[in-house]
């Protein structure tokens, strides 16, 4: 079996190439892609028996490249968002696979590839409107992916103590344990539930279950003391307003 991988987190690419090579030992994966363009011409070019291709990527999202193929090819999609994992998906897609993609769900996908068609025109028309319906409605950014070289590190969102801005990285603090994320930290605020998460300056996030207490030096500067320790944190005086008593 013939196969294209498409992810732009070049660490994930590699977790499921590898996954790949345990599980289906015969299969060759024949071209990678970072980006939903390149994924469209390596499966026009190479007609692969299958591609395994991200939701949501740059330019073209995963849905868009399977509407846009034109050799037969068999599709699985693959995204870190539970919430897409609707009617239309289960009945008629080839599988949906959720991140991290763990060896037996892989497995299980590769065995259903010997019995699926190439996708429809009609079902990628009803994935795309619901795509775009529940765009809106997306739920609060759950795991976050920090890569290193060919490895990979999962972190739960709920553990993390704060965010702080880092040229174009964001830096994630848990304790004393210390991530670069390559997603800005305006970029990642959009995606965080907004209720457990106060930005607190300009470049530093915080998860408000991680506060310990919350105090107010002799010239009127707000500073946060966190329960896992470290340095105080200085609150902005446009954000102050986040900690008056009520």
């Amino acid at each position: 079996m013939r196969l294209i991988v498409a992810d732009d987190e070049a660490p994930l690419r590699a977790w499921l190439i590898r996954l790949l090579g345990e599980v289906a030992p015969d299969a060759e994966v024949v071209a990678e892609a970072a980006d939903g363009a390149s994924a469209l011409a390596a499966i026009e070019s190479l007609r692969p028996d299958a591609a395994l291709l991200d939701i949501h990527m740059p330019g073209l999202s995963g849905l868009e490249v399977a509407a846009r193929i034109t050799v037969p090819c068999r599709v699985i999609f693959v995204t870190a968002y539970e919430e897409f994992a609707v009617d239309a998906f289960e009945q008629a897609a080839v599988d949906y696979l959720l991140k991290p993609v763990t060896a037996e769900r892989l497995a299980k996908s590769l065995q259903r590839l010997a019995l699926a068609a190439p996708p429809g025109e009609a079902l990628l028309r009803k994935l795309l409107t619901h795509l775009d319906r529940t765009a809106a409605r997306q739920q609060p950014l759950r795991w976050l992916r920090a890569g290193n070289g060919d490895s990979m590190q999962l972190i739960d969102v709920a553990e993390v103590d704060r965010f702080e801005a880092a040229d174009k990285y964001t830096a994630v603090h848990i304790a004393d344990r210390q991530w670069l994320l390559r997603t800005p930290l305006k970029e990642l605020e959009g995606e965080l539930d907004a209720q457990a998460f106060w930005r607190i300056h300009r470049g530093t996030i915080v998860r408000v279950a991680a506060i310990r207490e919350v105090r107010r030096d002799l010239m009127g500067r707000l500073w946060l003391d966190l329960r896992s320790g470290g340095s105080p944190l200085a609150v902005s005086r446009s954000y102050a307003h986040l900690f008056r008593p009520t």
